[in-house]
Parts: C-alpha cells; sequence; structure tokens
C-alpha cells in the first residue's frame, strides 16, 4: 500500500536497518515511495531497491563505518530506522544463557549502538534528525516462548523515552509497538494460510498488519507531520488483542430484555 500523502521525506537520507525483507521491507519501501534515499543493511547480501552495506548492527566497528559511509557518500544522515530484531520460540527454562544474551543484544544494544553513532551526526546538522524504534507489542504484555524478546522490547520502548529527552531538541526519537504482520515468513509463526487468517480474526481490525502499513507509521514520525512528536510510543496494532475473558463469559452476549 503505497502511501500517497506527501510527508515532506523527498530527498532525506534514511537508514532502516534490516530493511531487506519482512517488516523492515515494508518500511524501506513506504520511505522509497517518498523519495527518501534510502540505506539498508542485513549481515548477508540481500536484493534490495534501496542502497545495499552489509552490516552486523551489533558489531560497533561495523556500525560505526556503516554511519561513516553513509555520511561520507551523502553528506548527512536525517533518518534511522531501527527494525534489525527477532527471536526464535524457545521456552525461557529450556534457552540457553548464550541465546538470551544474544536476543538482548539484537534487540535492544544494537539499536542503542546504531542511535549513538547516528545522534553523534545528527547533532551536527542544521535540522537535526529523527530515530524510529521498531519495537513490539511483546514489550507491553506477556511475551511466553519469545521471554528476553518481550524484555528487551520493553527496555526498547524505555530507551526511546529517555534518548528523547537527552538528545533533545536537536535529535527526535520515537518507538512503534507493532502488533502481528503478514510478511513472507507468517506461516513459520502461524502455521498454514488458514492459521494465519484464524490468527488474524483474533485481532479487533480482523487481519494481521501488511508491512507496509508499519512502513508508513514510520514514515509518519520521522516525517515533519510529526515535528512536535518526541518520546512517544505508537502502538501499531489493529486495536490489540480481544480480552480472552470474553469469550467465556456470556453475561455480555444476552440480549436486553
Amino acid at each position: 500500500m503505497p502511501v500517497k500523502t506527501d510527508l515532506g521525506l523527498a530527498g532525506a537520507v534514511v537508514l532502516v536497518t534490516g530493511g531487506v525483507r519482512g517488516v523492515g521491507k515494508g518500511i524501506t519501501a513506504v520511505f522509497l515511495a517518498q523519495g527518501a534515499h534510502v540505506v539498508t543493511c542485513a549481515r548477508r547480501e540481500a536484493a534490495t531497491e534501496a542502497e545495499f552495506v552489509r552490516c552486523d548492527v551489533r558489531d560497533e566497528e561495523q556500525v560505526s563505518a556503516l554511519v561513516g559511509g553513509i555520511v561520507a557518500r551523502h553528506g548527512r544522515l536525517d533518518v534511522v530506522v531501527n527494525n534489525a530484531g527477532g527471536a526464535p520460540y524457545v521456552s525461557a527454562a529450556d534457552a540457553s544463557p548464550r541465546l538470551h544474551e544474544k536476543v538482548v543484544q539484537l534487540n535492544l544494544l544494537a539499536p542503542l549502538l546504531v542511535a549513538q553513532h547516528a545522534n553523534a551526526v545528527m547533532q551536527r546538522q542544521a535540522a537535526g534528525g529523527s530515530i524510529v524504534m521498531i519495537s513490539s507489542v511483546s514489550g507491553t504484555r506477556p511475551s511466553p516462548g519469545t521471554a528476553a524478546y518481550g524484555a528487551a522490547k520493553a527496555g526498547l520502548d524505555s530507551l526511546a523515552a529517555s534518548l528523547a529527552v537527552e538528545w533533545a531538541p536537536k535529535v527526535r526519537v520515537n518507538a512503534l509497538d507493532v502488533g502481528m504482520v503478514r510478511t513472507e515468513q507468517s506461516h513459520l509463526h502461524y502455521g498454514s494460510e488458514a492459521a494465519v487468517e484464524a490468527v488474524g480474526k483474533t485481532v479487533p481490525l480482523g487481519r494481521l498488519a501488511e508491512p507496509e502499513e508499519v512502513g508508513a507509521c514510520a514514515a509518519f514520525l520521522a516525517s515533519p507531520l510529526a515535528s512536535y512528536v518526541s518520546g512517544a510510543t505508537l502502538r501499531v496494532h489493529g486495536g490489540g488483542e480481544v480480552p480472552a475473558f470474553l469469550a467465556a463469559a456470556d453475561v455480555n452476549h444476552r440480549e436486553d430484555s
């Protein structure tokens, strides 16, 4: 779903981490449609319409080279969307300490690292810059099977709010708490297409989000239209989840006498 409204991002230099597949690919597509110059990165080479740089965002030297290279080639860095993240489904009792460490590093410490390097550039720019953290509803509700991921995303929400205070007024920092999204890997999480549809019906809006819908929200927060928005967390979850107790209760289903 291309965003037809002009958000004032034409010519902006934008970094989208992990922007080559899934939600990140949708984010990249929206910024490109807005006329921004998008640089994206991943640990492995991938086909993309954006400028691609191979980078492990957990590695300080690689992140420094990534941001420094963008500034050297384009003269500035206007927007960062910290999208790279994720975690396998593993019970907290069964997951190794090493796995928990890697999950927290990717979903919390890596976004902080990228943001630090971006902020150092943005503070020197007359127009400053904008950083958007792609967080998750897992940070605000129980996250069984991905407990460390949920904890890291809760930390990411807190981080965004703190950085917004520390780095103002030059740099705005916001977060998106994203719910379930239909991607090329949805079947790995939910099973068959029928299962994906059934899971979508548990959302008040009746479906999973499309990656570009997340991208539209990220682009809005990064744009001049959100010039007075900083330290905010926007929930992009289709209304969230219908409380489980409602399915068991019968009092709300009775017709008025």
